[in-house]
């Protein structure tokens, strides 16, 4: 088994008459199972099919790399790669960044603005009898009217300006398998549209209502109306979050409708380790080798993902859209085999930087009562406070970490993933995290420190993390360590003014004497309430207007205060 082919030489070297789809990614080629493209490679594989991978194509030059293998025998598929192209490229303050993490030698100018878009408009042009399937976090996250911080103001599904004819969201590991079934001998349109995690435009007047669609508010009526843009987003945000999701989603666009099929329930085990499981090279493409390190494979290589989805149900944060509220944990023994993996590779010397995943201890965790979880339509189960439904026992997770420690050739295993200090059942987890698990600084995230901004973050009160600080300081005391925990704060969130960030630094330096390192300027990414807020100026849910900072200006001034006893 070696690499899935990038280039014409490497397919005839494979002696393949045809390739059944070629998939286009902004990210450099890394096979591993970190990196999205080289999922979907391995999964469309494992079914059958020959896939091949034309990474980073040039979109500038006579488009060469765009025509290089030809035409497929099924499809082109194309993603925007492990981060939406305009995150990657700009700052909160949109300015250019410098570098890429997911390029080779860390270089930027590799991708696109809007690199879904612009890969798909031109394999459009060039093919445009040949079915185009866009999918990944740039394209999930906008498959509807969605909020675009960069050109500031709401676009219409991606669907709309890419040309494409099918959107596969969310995760890919059940759908991309159900589609290659229903595809291995020719493309049907009409088999496709009946899978889960789909969407696709068709003329209104070919629209065949079902008896469970939700018919959500046009784009124009959303360009018109701020309000109806919010309404939007809570049918999606609900959707999203329930336990078995059945309606369709209808979006009028001009003289089309966009249709959102359901999400599939929560993954097995069986199902995440299949795809975990697959053989990756775990590395990246040798077209690299004189081209420098891919920081972003440099920074995993020796990290493990335990599970999927968080209950959390952060404002700011894409995760439950994109990979649902409730929790898939893979089975201890596709972990251990990963980990045994890792131990044998050149880039190991005895540290696993991080055993975690969207968030590290949420591993195993759900409703005591899955009746209640099905009736349940909370985008949180933390917030405002932990659902009584919710077991978190930390049993399972303790002892995954005991069973990895126990292996040989692991000398120190860290938990470099975000901790939810608001999921703690008892000390006993904090203990052996702190103890045997952290390198000397324990990060987490309280985001800030003033109720009315937390609240809107969808965020436990502050005394909580002073609660967790006094418990992590009392354990390295006893334990003689000078360990510290270092908090991440967001500047510029919907709500927050200067007047806070003040009262922030205040309440941190001076009462609780820490250091102040770690502030992210806010984003205002596609599909999260914290960018409906800064867009509508007020919370969807509720109605209530929220102070938003807009302008750059004093958006720089919230986050210099952060830094201001320097």
């Amino acid at each position: 088994m070696g690499f899935l082919p990038t280039s014409l030489k490497e397919v005839q070297a494979l002696g393949w008459s045809e390739i059944d789809i070629i998939l286009f990614s902004s990210d450099a080629y890394v096979d591993h199972p970190s990196f999205a493209a080289s999922v979907v490679g391995r999964i469309l594989e494992d079914e059958g099919l020959r896939i091949a991978i034309v990474p980073q194509p040039n979109w500038r030059d006579d488009l060469r790399d765009f025509r290089k293998l030809g035409k497929p025998r099924l499809c082109f598929a194309v993603s925007g790669g492990a981060m939406d192209s305009m995150v990657n490229h700009y700052t909160a303050s949109k300015r250019l960044r410098h570098n890429d993490a997911y390029t080779a030698g860390g270089r930027s100018g590799f991708r696109p603005d809007y690199a879904v878009t612009v890969y798909t408009n031109i394999l459009k042009k060039l093919y445009p009898d040949v079915p185009v399937i866009i999918g990944g976090i740039e394209a999930s996250l906008r498959r509807l009217t969605h909020y675009d911080y960069w050109q500031d103001k709401l676009l219409p599904s991606i669907l709309s300006s890419s040309g494409a004819d099918f959107l596969f969201y969310g995760m890919g590991e059940r759908v991309l398998r159900e589609f290659a079934r229903v595809s291995k001998n020719s493309f049907n349109p009409h088999r496709i549209k009946a899978l889960h995690q789909v969407a696709y435009i068709e003329k209104k007047n070919a629209y065949r209502q079902k008896e469970d669609d939700i018919m959500l508010h046009s784009y124009e009526q959303c360009l018109k109306d701020k309000r109806a843009f919010g309404e939007n987003f809570v049918v999606l945000e609900t959707q999203c979050n329930l336990f078995e999701p059945k309606s369709r989603l209808i979006e009028p666009v001009s003289d089309s409708v966009v249709i959102v099929n359901p999400m599939y329930s929560t993954i097995s085990s069986e199902d995440l380790d299949s795809a975990f499981d697959l053989p990756y090279m775990r590395a990246p493409h040798p077209r690299y080798s004189s081209r420098g390190e891919i920081p972003a494979w440099s920074m995993i290589c020796n990290s493990v993902n335990i599970h999927r989805g968080c209950f959390g149900g952060c404002s700011f944060c894409t995760i439950s859209a994109h990979q649902g509220k409730f929790i898939s944990s893979r089975s201890e023994r596709s972990i251990l085999r990963e980990i045994d993996l890792i131990t044998q590779s050149d880039t190991f010397h005895g540290t696993l930087s991080d055993v975690g995943g969207p968030s590290a201890n949420m591993y195993r965790i759900g409703g005591r009562n899955t009746e209640l979880c099905q009736k349940c339509r909370r985008p949180s189960c933390l917030f405002p406070t932990k659902c009584r439904n919710l077991d978190a026992d930390s049993t399972a997770l303790l002892s995954l970490y005991r069973a990895i420690s126990q292996k040989t050739k692991v000398k120190h295993m860290y938990i470099g993933s975000g901790i939810r200090y608001d999921l703690f059942d008892g000390e006993e987890y904090l203990r052996e995290v702190t103890l045997k698990h952290t390198s000397g600084r324990l990060k987490v995230a309280p985001e800030h420190t003033e109720d009315d901004v937390l609240r809107l973050m969808r965020k436990p009160p502050f005394k909580m993390f002073e609660k967790t600080k006094e418990l992590f300081d009392g354990i390295c005391q006893k334990a003689g360590l000078p360990y510290q925990i270092v908090p991440y704060f967001i500047s510029s969130h919907p709500g927050c003014s200067v007047e806070h960030m003040r009262l922030l630094h205040k309440k941190v330096l001076s009462s609780m004497h820490m250091t102040l390192e770690q502030v992210q300027d806010f984003t205002p990414t596609p599909m999260t309430l914290s960018s409906v807020m800064f867009y509508t100026g007020e919370n969807p849910y509720t109605h209530e207007k929220v102070y938003v900072a807009r302008s750059l200006k004093e958006k720089e001034a919230q986050k210099n205060l952060f830094f201001r006893h320097r």
